[in-house]
């Protein structure tokens, strides 16, 4: 079935948005995370398309949506006021939709569940991202290791990376090309998908925008080790524990049930966080680590898992499904697993 890409006006910006399956079908709505679009999620809205109205639209500061600015002060609510006000474009908002949020699009969706929660059916968080963001926070409470949130925001970006991104480099002469990137941290190596497909990835990828505003944001310098703390601006500061504390979602009502699907070797999301510098210091990659008494690694599985219980001991439903052999993109990685698990979700909620 084909799918159908639009530039559709709403109350706040243009959100560019893959849309496929029959109009009156139950909604699913597929949110993307950090350096993606919604065009990593093709695949999958061929195979969703026959039984539901399938929506993959691009965050803002990613893909082809509009490039206004992030305020990251909000945290992911300008995400979730985005998301929100194309679902009113459409027409779509009256209508309860599964949400699927895949890494920073776990914290969208579970945002549009604490602002909007009797508009949800379902929600499938993969690989999603803390409740409490990204970096600087050492419990399952958390609680932050300095008081400026040192370790989070858009200083924690390889700026190299940035700087390819912004390039257009599609090659893999750099460790941290995106090509690179992807395919070491966004799948478990050796695992790659045919070739046309990982250049559409990359493109893809290529569309996150680069700047203060953006992709990673602005930083400003701190006494605390590893020297930088969130700026006010961008992706990597809206994911920040400054601004980000979702763990509200416990107490939302109604209490739509809740799918996690996670991959037992994601080293994006996880407690041994090849991205968080509590990791890096304990591991020897960032000199001068103050300790795990100061900076321990983040426990952002055991924080998602501290919310989502929370939730469960309110009358929430909660599954978890853990995937082994499988990195931080099983939609992707073991797609006929992923969307078995989803189509049988989808049952169970509409």
């Amino acid at each position: 079935m084909p799918i159908d890409q639009q530039l559709v006006p709403t109350s706040r910006i243009r959100v560019h948005t893959r849309i496929a399956g029959p109009a009156g079908a139950p909604v699913v709505v597929l949110v993307h995370g950090n350096a993606s679009s919604g065009g990593f999620f093709e695949p999958l809205m061929h195979a969703l398309a026959d039984r539901f109205h399938v929506l993959a639209p691009d965050m803002r500061g990613f893909g082809d949506t509009e490039p206004a600015p992030i305020d990251a002060t909000r945290g992911v609510r300008d995400f979730a006021d985005d998301l929100h006000a194309l679902l009113v474009a459409l027409d779509l908002s009256s209508r309860p939709a599964l949400f699927v949020g895949w890494s920073a699009g776990g914290g969208v969706i579970m945002q549009y569940a604490i602002d909007h929660a009797a508009s949800v059916a379902g929600l499938v968080l993969e690989n999603p991202m803390s409740p409490y963001g990204f970096g600087g926070t050492r419990d399952a409470r958390g609680t932050p290791t300095s008081a400026d949130f040192a370790g989070s925001g858009g200083g924690t970006a390889n700026p190299e990376f940035a700087r390819l991104i912004k390039a257009g480099d599609r090659g893999n002469d750099s460790q941290v090309s995106p090509r690179n990137v992807m395919n070491a941290f966004y799948f478990k190596p050796p695992f790659r998908v045919e070739p046309a497909l990982e250049d559409a990835f990359v493109e893809a990828l290529l569309k996150t925008k680069i700047g203060d505003d953006h992709y990673p944001g602005d930083m400003t310098a701190s006494s605390n080790w590893p020297g930088v703390a969130p700026g006010t601006r961008g992706m990597n500061n809206a994911i920040s524990p400054k601004y980000v504390d979702l763990s509200g979602f416990a107490a939302i009502d109604p209490r739509p049930p809740v799918l996690w699907i996670r991959g037992a070797d994601d080293q994006i999301v996880s407690d041994t966080s090849l991205f968080d510098f509590g990791f890096l210091g304990k591991v020897g990659a960032v000199p001068g680590w103050p300790g795990e008494e100061v900076v321990p690694p983040q426990p952002m599985i055991g924080q998602t898992r501290a919310v989502l219980d929370a939730y469960a001991a309110a009358g929430g439903r909660v599954h978890e499904e853990v995937f082994s052999e499988c990195g931080h993109s099983p939609h992707i990685e073991q797609a006929e697993r992923f969307l078995a698990a989803l189509r049988n979700f989808a049952d169970s909620a509409f």
